[in-house]
């Protein structure tokens, strides 16, 4: 198939450290081209890519010195890829809803994958008017709020079985990675780790919203003993931290839409230690692949069990659900389905006038069941010893 990526221009694909629906972007869009599509992606101009690349922007905009318009790039790119529509087969957006509009001024099928909440007082009226765009969730429980809404289907995320290895955690301390914001409850990690008597590594990074939740409460708590603020990591440091670490702690307070260090961390081998919130019962297998739990104390208890915990079966089992060609493998099921039936739809409206072909409505479609460098030297020893200070 001929198949136009569109990645939001904030992050280069993939990104250099943090960065979550632009790393998907890349590990979809490497796998199309290794199974023979021709893929055209439209992202930020360093971004690093095997298909055909347009630039929406020369730098990724988190970076770049320049802009404060954000959205002028991301227009100027639609209108780009409008003038091109033709020369694909289906055009796959990862930019939420911004463009919506777009996608009806094009010629080729479209498909939207909703990379965030769905739990947004402003989503409904916006989706019941572009109600025959078709979207595509990240889990079954991102979609709860809006079950109404066109859903195409459901592709978890998935990663190339590669790019992480296999660890049998003997650095012995607790691991925390992503955001520091309040939803992600990093101060109920340290609290976690505190009461089990663990080291906790925090690999993440502090946004700008954040910034008074960092100063306000996280940051009195890393003045503790044990608790080591590392900074963003990239994904060539992940096998080391994940590998290394004894369980990630997740102990989130929202409705995460999928929450992709889970599935890095059982690439690892690594348990999961995470609160049922939002997707995570959707991906974590109890007992398998980590431990669900409710409270600071049944997480401590969880890591009371971490020395019978299997490994190698965590590892395997991101391989049944989580790998890249998984991923990739549901989303040309989707593409198919949604050119195939524009094809039906013009072939009808020539031959009878009056046919026409109702949208994709309902259902779950897809295969949803089935599925700042950080400092330091990462080693099964542990042999760092010390945190990075925080600076701004």
């Amino acid at each position: 198939m001929r198949i136009a990526q569109v990645a939001p221009l904030i992050e280069s694909v993939p990104p250099p450290l943090y960065g979550g629906t632009e790393r998907v972007v890349s590990w979809l869009t490497e796998e199309l081209v290794a199974q023979g599509h021709e893929v055209t992606l439209f992202a930020s101009g360093d971004s690093q890519t095997r298909a055909r690349l347009v630039p929406g922007c020369s730098k990724a905009l988190r970076l770049h010195p320049t802009f404060t318009e954000v959205a002028i790039p991301h227009l100027l790119m639609y209108e780009k890829l409008a003038r091109m529509a033709r020369e694909f087969d289906l055009v796959h957006f990862h930019s939420d809803w911004a463009g919506f509009t777009f996608s009806r001024r094009l010629s080729v099928p479209s498909v939207f994958t909703m990379h965030g909440r769905m739990d947004l007082p402003d989503l409904p009226p916006l989706l019941r008017e572009y109600g025959e765009v078709p979207l595509v969730s990240i889990s079954n429980s991102q979609r709860h709020p809006l079950e109404w809404a066109n859903w195409a289907g459901t592709v978890h995320h998935g990663l190339p079985g590669d790019l992480y290895r296999y660890g049998q955690g003997k650095g012995g301390y607790l691991a925390f990675c992503g955001r520091v914001s309040a939803e992600k409850r990093l101060d109920l990690a340290i609290r976690i780790a505190q009461t089990a008597g663990m080291e906790l590594l925090i690999a993440a990074k502090v946004d700008k919203p954040d910034y008074e939740h960092f100063d306000r409460v996280i940051k009195p708590m890393l003045n503790v003993h044990g608790v080591h603020f590392i900074g963003e990591i990239g994904d060539h440091q992940k096998t080391d931290f994940f590998g290394n670490a004894a369980a990630l702690l997740f102990p989130i307070d929202w409705p995460e839409p999928f929450g992709l260090v889970m599935i890095e961390a059982m690439a690892c081998g690594t348990p999961v230690i995470a609160y049922p919130r939002g997707s995570v019962p959707e991906i974590i297998d109890h007992g398998v692949t980590g431990f669900i739990v409710e409270s600071v104390d049944e997480a401590v208890e969880a890591i009371g069990r971490l020395s019978s915990f299997d490994r190698r079966r965590c590892r395997e089992r991101f391989e049944e659900r989580f790998t890249a060609r998984r991923m990739a493998r549901d989303y040309l099921e989707v593409y198919r389905r949604l050119a195939g039936r524009q094809s039906l739809a013009r072939t009808a409206s020539f031959g009878a006038g009056a046919w026409s072909v109702p949208g994709l409505q309902g259902g779950h479609g897809g295969h949803a069941g089935r599925d700042a460098t950080a400092r330091g030297n990462w080693s099964a020893g542990h042999s760092w010893g010390r945190s990075v200070a925080w600076t701004r």
